[in-house]
């Protein structure tokens, strides 16, 4: 099956029957093959599971060799909102088309993302009709909290990551994402990593491993 947006794959190996996937979703710039990094450590340990890792679905405006989920060379709140609702829309066709194609439901699928990749695995994940086994944000935040408060559908456990010295994402998205998930009653667990900048350290790999261990085998 052609999927509706381009996608790095790894599959399990020796033909292991695929029972978990989780969907990574790269950052501002990036593409799926540089987010499918993280699978180098995890697959050994996911016996089971698929990862999929797709390309966002616009090139990326300042950085033509990448890709965007949405534009942020805007300071327009408005127009950022309602160009990331246009890439949900995007990836939930996507999600159909994964569940379909490997026989899966929501419950057997995590959403991970890095900066722009948490934001929407976020809104994907809180504002869909079933609940996911679980959310991975790296250095990420909520998008607009307003919107997201009055669309929530579900209670995913989400695991935040971030780093102590990021620039690009400030430290503190990580307090207010958690406090936001707090007061809708939705179980968070947070990291944050001294001496850290904007990237995915193996600190933060192996927490999110940890965490996805535990959920898909709850």
């Amino acid at each position: 099956m052609k999927f509706c947006l381009n996608t790095t794959i790894i599959k399990p190996e020796n033909n292991e029957n695929i029972e978990h996937a989780i969907i990574l979703l790269h950052g501002y710039g990036g593409d799926g093959k540089d987010i499918s990094m993280l699978t180098l450590n995890w697959k050994r340990f996911l016996k089971n599971t698929i990862f999929l890792c797709p390309d966002a679905h616009e090139i990326c405006k300042i950085n033509p060799s990448g890709f965007q989920w949405f534009d942020l060379n805007t300071e327009d709140e408005k127009y950022v909102l309602n160009e990331s609702k246009k890439a949900e829309y995007k990836l939930n066709q996507y999600i159909e088309e994964v569940k379909l194609e490997y026989k899966l439901n929501n419950s057997q699928i995590c959403l991970s993302g890095f900066s722009q990749g948490c934001m929407m695995s976020i809104n994907v994940g809180l504002t869909s009709n079933e609940s996911f086994n679980c959310i991975i944000g790296f250095s990420g935040k909520i998008i607009d909290m307003n919107d997201l408060a009055s669309r929530i559908k579900t209670k995913t456990n989400i695991l935040m990551v971030h780093g102590e010295m990021d620039q690009i994402v400030p430290p503190s998205s990580l307090l207010d994402a958690k406090d936001f998930f707090i007061r809708n009653k939705i179980n968070v667990e947070t990291l944050m990593i001294k001496n850290c900048d904007h990237h995915i350290p193996i600190e933060a790999s192996s927490a999110a491993l940890k965490f996805i261990k535990k959920n898909l085998n709850s």
